[in-house]
């Protein structure tokens, strides 16, 4: 990864979180947390005017546009990237993702209820993501 800026750091997170009025709001903090704690090299930042998540690249992002509910992006960074024969070989026994692409997919949650009934299965899919990356 090139060399963080101010964005790209745990205060520009928290500054963009205080400023922000969005409905999911407690449940996008829920979702950060369990972002962080799911490997020890996950820092975030924001990218793409987005709360973002990355290790040695940038590998999620929120969506906050959504007309309901909130968004989770999951791709390979900026930069396009050779994949292997049949695309990403993610696990997703709980059929969360949503593919955009060959190289990105979309997790949805429609509620808190929904989100904290998810989580468990997410954490597990972002530990393979990240492996990816």
């Amino acid at each position: 990864m090139p060399k963080p800026t101010a964005a790209d750091t745990t205060a520009a997170v928290d500054q963009f979180l205080a400023a922000l009025e969005h409905p999911f709001k407690a449940e996008l903090e829920t979702l950060r947390r369990a972002i962080l704690a799911v490997h020890p090299t996950v820092a975030e930042g924001i990218k793409w005017n987005a709360p973002s998540w990355r290790t040695s690249e940038y590998f999620a992002t929120t969506h906050l546009r959504g007309k309901a509910g909130l968004g989770l992006i999951l791709h390979l960074g900026a930069k396009v990237r050779a994949l292997p024969e049949g695309g990403l070989a993610i696990p997703d026994p709980a059929g969360l993702l949503k593919w955009l692409g060959k190289d990105r997919a979309q997790v949805e949650f429609a509620s808190a209820a929904d989100l904290a009934a998810k989580l468990p299965a997410l954490l597990t899919l972002l530990r393979a993501w990240i492996r990816q990356v």
